[in-house]
């Protein structure tokens, strides 16, 4: 993209007091940046207010610093990219939206924005272990299926999809509310530079943006505009996870959610998305025939749930599958204390079973 026409989106997105809905008007009312700006104030003023007309008068604070910037970014990599509204390569989904970002910042290949089947997964950022093992299996039958899976980079379920994408070989692409030259949360980079050569980072920020608390569920728009589908694995009722379903939803895409124990707060919000609607799902093929995704390729979709003790350790059977105290098992099984805590070791060690705040004690899904 030619400098003057950079600084132009970059002017339109950095004057204070002119937003995402102004800065749409002037697009329709004069067409590119560079066109809004050959006019005058009055007729900026008939289209947007006195305020943003005025505003608009004025060059941003070290606009061509941030141009400067920018462009050097660009030129690291051939891999880094910028998508205007305007652009070809712009996610023609996201331009259905009632609120497009005017601006994509993209770190990876650009083509994982248009890959054919994409499913978004979000969930807590403090899972239960079985959440967690649950977002990595289910990531990863739907990746073996040649779905690209979106979620958010967060930690916790966000970060599980990933890993389970890029273990099953898939492009998997990370929304995030900072600039693309920073990484949050820090313990994510590595994971990070794993999407960017598999997959995509976008952000909708422009360079050096801290991660501010309000563009998180700004960003969540993106997550569900880009995807077919969202999967909410674990939530709790007061939850961002919540944020993106609802706005997936009203973008007319399918909800999903998987279920979890009636005593676990992290399952609540999943049980309240169910009740309102969203279809419950146990594996990936629920997701996949509802969407009438056919798999790219073989593979072994369905995640066992099932408590069937024929043929499995009695003391995994006697757990089932939600949060048990250690009085519980023990007035289950028989089992002396000191035998009881033996064999809970070893599963723990085997990554059969968590423990949980509080003394709980969870037997993991077997993947």
């Amino acid at each position: 993209m030619p400098r003057e026409e950079l600084a132009a989106w970059l002017r339109l997105m950095l004057t204070p007091g002119v937003g995402t809905e102004s800065a749409r008007k002037l697009l329709a009312a004069f067409g590119l940046p560079q066109d809004i700006f050959e006019h005058d104030p009055a007729a900026w003023q008939s289209v947007v207010g006195t305020r943003a007309a005025r505003a608009l008068t004025a060059l941003p604070d070290k606009l061509d610093a941030e141009v400067d910037r920018l462009q050097a970014w660009l030129a690291e990599d051939a891999h880094r990219h910028v998508l205007t509204l305007g652009d070809l390569h712009y996610p023609t989904e996201l331009l259905q939206m009632v609120d497009p970002p005017l601006m994509l910042y993209v770190q990876g290949d650009v083509q994982a924005l248009h890959h054919p089947r994409r499913l978004a997964m979000v969930g807590s950022r403090n899972p239960t272990p079985q959440g967690e093992a649950n977002a990595r299996q289910f990531a990863h039958a739907l990746g073996e299926a040649g779905v690209c899976v979106v979620s958010g980079l967060a930690l916790g379920v966000d970060g599980a999809a990933h890993e389970g994408a890029l273990q099953a070989g898939a492009p998997t692409i990370a929304v995030v509310g900072t600039g693309l030259d920073r990484v949050y949360p820090k313990r994510h980079l590595s994971l990070a530079h794993r999407i960017g050569a598999q997959g995509a980072i976008v952000s909708e920020y422009p360079l050096g943006t801290p991660p501010l608390a309000a563009h998180f569920p700004q960003r969540n728009r993106i997550i569900a505009g880009l995807s077919q589908g969202t999967l909410v694995v674990e939530a709790a009722v007061q939850s961002g996870s919540l944020i993106t379903a609802r706005l997936a939803l009203e973008q007319g895409r399918e909800v999903f959610a998987i279920p979890g124990s009636i005593h676990s707060p992290q399952a609540r919000g999943c049980h309240a998305l169910i009740r309102q609607g969203a279809k419950l799902v146990e594996s990936a093929q629920d997701i996949l025939e509802d969407l009438h995704l056919v798999p790219a390729r073989p593979a072994e979709l369905t995640l066992d749930l099932d408590t069937d003790a024929e043929g499995e350790d009695s003391l995994l059977a006697a757990m089932g599958f939600d949060p048990v105290s250690l009085d519980a098992l023990q007035a289950r099984t028989g089992l002396d204390t000191a035998r009881l805590q033996a064999r809970l070791l070893e599963l723990e060690l085997q990554g059969d079973v968590s423990r949980l705040p509080g003394g709980l004690l969870q037997r993991l899904g077997r993947g």
